[in-house]
């Protein structure tokens, strides 16, 4: 049990979310091993999401389809619902939000909440947790499985190491519980720990979780610095961030990235991509009322075994949000960098954000007139969507515009 001067945070996590939203629209898939993929009707992409029926298959998220389609030839497998997904995800915030105002979502699937002082109107946390997870049940047809603590970090290690693999898909630990309960479990379960930092952790002696708890700070910082410090922080249940509503909402910059779908190896097309990506850039800088003044560009080579590309960033004169502006800061550091290797990935970036509220004038040019045009093209696109309006360029065969319009990061709508 927690002491009453503790804080009660919890992480809500959503099993096999956008398998388990396909099985909520399609009962007649209940009883079927089912998967999330890129693209069905190929037999390629890779999992994206596998119910528990397909992971009893020893199917996994982020195999390739075929390798999963070897392992179990009855899978249903079904194409992603971007758009769906996000409006599942809302629902679930909304819901959440009636328990308490602090709501913080840390991915799509899955929410932090603190509940400390919504305890006199619910109950204990547990009976908190109960009626949660029988409500989204309800409403969306969505397991949850919940882990209760005292702080954010030790509310994930809850559900991911003892909530997901218990019958009522609950568990609280204290803090005083952490050496007992905690601390024994191999430090790979830790939270922030991949296999890579794990390796290193064995080989230096550390084994379990408690191993890394009961570690000289200075002995961590030694090997890794600061993130040493985070590593034995975690370890050892110290948190104080709190749950922060608006934590997404503090934006430090506007980004677009993609995996082209095959080899640019020409500085035409490749030119083609980042007019179109700077043009979604500034879309979206716009719509929040914002300029940046600091560009950049990364790109990276078709074989990622022996990565090639770079990575490297511009300061404007002036802040601005006007697609030419972006574009042209952009090409010529892509211009200047380009090793002329083909390549398979490409981003842009506008970062060093202001407001647009006030602006730089320009005496010989017309900015005024191409951000009234902007912004008239960007109101006729959030009414009938991007392809409404395309530049002649985006169609050509190298031009993307018009694939990723059906897309959400990466995904079909």
């Amino acid at each position: 049990m927690m002491k009453q001067s503790e804080r009660v945070i919890m992480l809500a996590d959503c099993q096999s979310f956008y398998a388990s939203v396909e099985k909520a629209a399609h009962p007649e898939y209940r009883h079927k091993p089912l998967v999330v993929s890129g693209d069905p009707a190929r037999h390629s992409g890779i999992i994206l999401a596998a119910c528990p029926l397909a992971k009893k298959y020893g199917v996994t998220t982020a195999e390739r389809l075929g390798t999963a389609l070897g392992k179990c030839p009855d899978l249903v497998v079904v194409r992603p619902r971007m758009e769906e997904y996000i409006r599942v995800s809302l629902q679930i915030t909304e819901l959440l939000q009636s328990y308490t105002d602090l709501v913080e979502p840390y991915s799509i699937d899955e929410q932090h909440l603190d509940v400390t002082n919504s305890l006199r109107l619910f109950g204990d946390p547990v009976t908190i947790a109960k009626h949660i997870q029988q409500r989204v049940m309800n409403e969306t047809g969505i397991y949850t499985r919940i882990g209760i603590s005292y702080c954010k970090v030790i509310s994930k290690m809850a559900c991911d190491n003892f909530a997901k693999k218990n019958k009522t898909g609950i568990f609280q630990l204290s803090k005083k519980e952490l050496p007992a309960v905690l601390w024994p479990l191999p430090v790979e379960q830790m939270f922030m720990v991949g296999s890579r930092m794990a390796r290193h952790l064995y080989r230096i002696g550390i084994q379990t979780i408690g191993d890394l708890a009961q570690t000289s700070l200075s002995r961590l910082r030694s090997h890794w610095g600061i993130n040493g410090e985070v590593l034995w922080r975690i370890a050892n249940g110290i948190d104080s961030s709190p749950v922060t509503p608006e934590t997404h909402d503090q934006q430090k910059g506007f980004g677009q990235h993609m995996t082209l779908p095959r080899n640019y190896s020409t500085l035409e097309e490749i030119e083609v991509v980042l007019l179109e990506l700077s043009e979604l850039v500034c879309q979206r800088c716009r719509a929040r009322g914002c300029m940046g003044s600091v560009v950049t560009v990364s790109c990276q080579g078709y074989d990622f075994n022996r990565p090639t590309g770079f990575s490297r960033q511009m300061k404007m004169a002036d802040p601005t949000n006007v697609t030419d502006e972006v574009y042209k800061t952009a090409r010529t550091l892509f211009r200047r960098h380009w090793d002329r290797h083909p390549i398979r990935r490409i981003g842009i970036a506008l970062t060093d954000l202001v407001s647009d509220a006030q602006y730089q004038l320009s005496l010989f040019g017309d900015r005024e007139k191409k951000m009234a045009l902007e912004h008239t093209t960007d109101s006729i696109k959030n009414k009938f969507g991007n392809t409404a309006i395309m530049r002649a360029v985006s169609l050509t065969e190298a031009g993307q515009a018009r694939d990723r319009a059906q897309k959400i990061g990466g995904h079909y709508k």
